[in-house]
């Protein structure tokens, strides 16, 4: 049972991935969870409001499956996995988010100062959220597709557009962890 509960090691997980997506691309499909979003749209009758959600959703059934077990998944995991796991951080990294008043560094994978019940149904938390949810399905929409899917399948496949899209994110990255959470906290 250790083996389960201790993080795996890239070249377990990464051939898991790859195999994974092999399996997507031998049976034509696309690897992603943005799009399940459009999907849940045209399921919820938007295309009566719009032509782009007059689709036929069946088409992408496997994709919602994905991330249903996505969230089973990570039910399973931070209720049996991970319930008191210790996270490895660089000190500097625990320093540094101590200094900007998170509490529990390292001890948490979700900190409380941002996804708490006292915060998300404060209007600061509430507003972060909701702000964050719409920049993250524009970009989504505007980049075409999500991190894991442009950076996944895209660079696997070795489509320019998906490169330029993952440089964007880890720009973006890095412009949030220096600039915008220092900001907000």
């Amino acid at each position: 049972m250790d083996f389960i509960l201790q993080p795996w090691a890239w070249y377990v997980g990464g051939p898991l991935i790859a195999i994974c997506l092999l399996l997507y691309f031998y049976f034509g499909k696309n690897f992603g969870a943005s799009t399940n979003f459009e999907t849940l749209c045209t399921m919820a009758g938007a295309g009566k409001v719009s032509d782009y959600f007059k689709k036929d959703w069946k088409d992408r059934d496997f994709a919602l499956m994905f991330v249903v077990g996505l969230i089973i998944g990570g039910f399973i995991s931070v209720t049996y996995l991970i319930p008191n796991q210790e996270i490895d951080l660089n000190p500097t990294t625990v320093q540094e988010l101590t200094d900007l008043g998170f509490k529990n560094v390292g001890n948490q994978y979700f900190p409380d100062e941002i996804f708490g019940e006292d915060i998300v149904f404060s209007l600061k938390g509430f507003l972060i959220l909701i702000l964050s949810g719409v920049l993250i399905g524009f970009g989504t929409r505007y980049a075409g597709g999500c991190t894991s899917g442009h950076a996944i399948t895209g660079l696997s496949s070795l489509q320019l557009p998906s490169l330029l899209a993952v440089i964007g994110f880890f720009i973006g990255g890095i412009i949030a962890t220096w600039f915008i959470i220092p900001l907000i906290f």
